[in-house]
């Protein structure tokens, strides 16, 4: 069945619209499982590039949906707006860090919500520039994918005011040295960038994401983040950070900047935000997102179903306790995988926060050449025994782990025994990497 859908789904579906790893066809999903149109079921360690942190299903975000279509299926927040959309602006609101005045601005992706902040930071800041990092994933849109630094989207020309730096990558630093990476790339900033094509007089905003996800799950060093608040506090720009993935309890706590006491200007969420519907939001400074009337906007954003939807998964996370969770199951996940590293030399990295976590692979520890085919065919073996892992990273050998935030010890367990199983196949040449190859990814 699945093998006949796939071929009617190629007929229709535009390849730009596809990353793909392996030849599954889903039927239903629940929790952390998926089951696909064969009856097989997976463990999920994706969340659907982490949108399902509350898992598939839930069944209080369903009965939500359907009490709110019934009261109100639809009106148009731009004019004839309705109490959902403020009651969720006020609760995003009192979980972001700032005692300043805020406001929320309403989307239906990490996309356009990045696109806001490529607008409305210059306009209000009254600078032309924006400074964002190499490896960096905003999104698809034009202004967003202008801020982003990913090979996904070298191919397209984006606005000609974003300049990019290197992110203090601590496993692949890009001055040659890891004993001063926060003061090299800092310095980088003021010394070069500052003094050459991106005056601080007309830089408006750097956007930032406090763990790199597509670029590979990057962790910065410990006191990155806060020194470069105190560098954007010193020249008056604004510090974005771009919570779409990592944000909403993933890292252990509410957003990924949470552990370094750091408090931004603008703060842009989307992905799991709506328990699986189509949302987004930035929650930032009132002097930004009021900077001109109807000017970012679109006419479902906002809409009443898909804020009740996120509502619902808010309170969700604080009364399932998933934060919690996500911590506690994170460390656990991480120690297994170092585990895994001390068994398989491919393993050269395992990094991350909370059940954000990257397992980057490399031909060998010394040279750190990145093993890009045998990421690959891990993932895809991976699929094979029933476990769902994606792969991401600038070189493309970063096994990404971004499972709902409910999966459990034993979960964990089972796809650490996954894992191992894939590598070990791996290593006595069992995988078919003619397979392989079909499912280049990206």
């Amino acid at each position: 069945m699945s093998q006949t859908f796939l071929k009617a789904e190629d007929q229709v579906i535009a390849n730009s619209l596809k990353i793909r790893f392996f030849p599954i066809a889903v039927q239903s999903a629940k929790g952390t499982r998926i089951t696909s149109q064969n009856g097989a079921e997976y463990l999920d360690l994706t969340a659907g590039w982490a949108v399902a942190g509350i898992g598939y299903g839930h069944p209080r975000v369903s009965s939500k949906l359907k009490e709110q279509y019934e009261s109100l299926s639809f009106t148009s927040q731009l004019s004839a707006p309705e109490p959902t959309i403020v009651s969720l602006a006020e609760k995003l609101i009192k979980i972001t860090p700032g005692d300043f005045p805020k406001k929320v601005w309403l989307g239906h992706s990490g996309s356009d919500a990045n696109d806001c902040i490529a607008k409305l930071v210059p306009l209000a800041k009254n600078r032309t520039r924006m400074i964002s990092f190499m490896g960096s994933y905003h999104g698809q849109t034009m202004g967003s994918l202008s801020l982003s630094g990913h090979p996904a989207q070298s191919q397209f020309i984006g606005s000609g005011n974003v300049i990019k730096i290197p992110y203090p990558n601590p496993y692949r630093p890009p001055f040659g040295e890891t004993v001063r990476l926060t003061d090299q790339v800092l310095q980088y900033l003021e010394q070069e960038v500052f003094k050459t094509i991106c005056p601080p007089e007309q830089t408006a905003g750097i956007i930032i994401e406090g763990i790199q996800s597509d670029g590979g799950l990057i962790v910065p060093p410990e006191d990155f983040l806060p020194r470069l608040e105190m560098l954007c506090r010193r020249y008056e720009i604004s510090l974005i950070f771009d919570e779409v993935k990592v944000g909403l309890g993933r890292t252990g706590k509410w957003f990924s900047f949470d552990h370094y006491d750091v408090v931004p200007d603008a703060v842009v969420l989307g992905k799991s935000l709506g328990g699986g519907l189509p949302i987004s939001a930035v929650v930032a400074r009132k002097e930004i997102l009021d900077v001109g009337t109807g000017i970012h906007m679109f006419t479902t954003s906002g809409n009443p179903v898909c804020s009740a939807a996120s509502l619902e998964t808010l309170q969700i996370i604080e009364d399932e306790r998933l934060i919690e969770n996500a911590r506690v199951n994170g460390e656990y996940f991480l120690e297994q995988l170092e585990k895994l590293q001390e068994k398989y030399e491919w393993i050269g990295d395992v990094r991350g926060k909370g059940l954000a976590i990257g397992v980057e692979l490399v031909e060998d520890r010394h040279t750190k050449a990145p093993a890009a085919e045998k990421t690959a065919a891990i993932c895809y073996r991976c699929f094979e025994l029933g476990l769902l892992v994606f792969y991401v990273g600038i070189n493309s050998n970063v096994i990404e782990i971004t499972p709902p935030l409910t999966i459990s010890k034993e979960e964990i367990d089972l796809a650490i025994s996954i894992l191992d199983q894939s590598f070990s196949d791996l290593q006595e040449q069992k995988i078919n990497m003619d397979l392989v190859k079909q499912y280049a990814g990206w």
